[in-house]
């Protein structure tokens, strides 16, 4: 492990200013993912900034009757609180299936958003990663690549985005605050992961200094009609091979509203809009619509030959995720 400095900051301006006055910086929340990186020498920072200590643990409910969450929320905190785990029960499924409880007891939620991908030439300093090593080329390209992307990707790099949180958000159309050296913004969370192209090394649209203050969620959560389907090779403590999150508001029989977005498959949570507003305004029980909505969605899919099982795993589940959610009938709150 690599000499660093360390600084804990007193307020999110404070950490903005000394992330931003150190070339090499980085924040320190959980630290459940960062410190397996400088283990394993994947990242190597000059100076470690600690957020612990600052007021970002709050969830309350906005002026519009959504939530807003802080960035310093664990992973568990969210999970199990009673407004999420009633208004959005998809994000507080993707939460707990995320991880093991002791990791979720540790991680936040800011953190889950920020975390490199679990690609293992990534892992692995000897091998060539574009993501690690700009320039090096990607091993995965003709390597193991069984849990890579199939959607999305570039000849730079085919790695995935690990996060089950994530896809939930993707779903819920949630937003993020974000604190930075030109003071604070929001944006749509679509907007947060980047695609890989030739820069795979640069993961989301955020400056460096930029610091995730908070989530929010729009009133909107799917509570009667939702599901968050993870595929995996073991049933805990195990990244996805597919996931799917789904939330649908259904009225007298008709689809009116819907979310639903992919884990496991691309460098980012990845969503379909245009072959999801196909099915705004169709009946419920309409199959054949959603099996057509599922075989739309897979037909973007680029596999390599590890990973090409994914193609139909993922129309499989998207069609499996309907049947859930549709039949699920939980109870709307305000």
């Amino acid at each position: 492990m690599n000499r660093f400095s360390y600084e804990r900051a007193k307020s999110v301006a404070d950490a903005v200013r000394l992330h931003a006055a150190t070339p090499g910086a980085v924040f320190l929340a959980g630290g459940t993912n960062l410190v397996d990186l400088m283990r394993e020498n994947v990242m190597r920072p000059a100076a470690i900034i600690d957020i612990t200590r600052l007021p970002l643990r709050d969830i309350e409910q906005t002026q519009d009757g959504g939530l807003r969450i802080g960035s310093l929320v664990t992973n568990s905190a969210l999970a199990w609180d009673a407004r999420v785990s009633a208004r959005y029960p998809l994000l507080a499924q993707a939460l707990l299936a995320g991880a093991s409880a002791q990791i979720r007891n540790a991680a936040t939620v800011g953190g889950n958003l920020l975390q490199r991908t679990r690609c293992l030439y990534f892992y692995d300093p000897a091998t060539c990663c574009n993501k690690r090593a700009p320039g090096s080329g990607c091993a995965a390209l003709d390597g193991v690549n069984r849990m890579h992307a199939i959607f999305g990707a570039s000849e730079h790099c085919i790695a995935t985005h690990p996060s089950d949180m994530c896809v939930a958000l993707e779903a819920l159309d949630a937003t993020l605050h974000v604190a930075g050296r030109r003071g604070t913004r929001t944006l749509p969370f679509d907007s947060l992961h980047r695609l890989p192209g030739r820069t795979p090394h640069r993961e989301t649209t955020l400056a460096d200094e930029e610091l995730i203050t908070a989530i929010e969620l729009p009133r909107e959560g799917y509570a009667r009609h939702s599901t968050y389907l993870k595929l995996r090779d073991r049933q805990s403590y195990a990244f996805a091979l597919v996931s799917v999150a789904l939330g649908v508001r259904v009225e007298d029989g008709v689809m009116r509203a819907l979310g639903c977005a992919l884990g496991g498959v691309a460098h980012k949570p990845w969503r379909n809009g245009e072959a999801q507003a196909l099915l705004i305004g169709r009946a419920a029980d309409d199959t054949r619509a959603i099996a057509r909505y599922a075989d739309a969605v897979v037909a973007q899919a680029d596999p390599r030959p590890g990973n090409a099982f994914k193609v139909d795993l993922a129309r499989r589940a998207i069609v499996r995720a309907f049947e859930v959610a549709l039949a699920s009938n939980g109870e709307e709150s305000a």
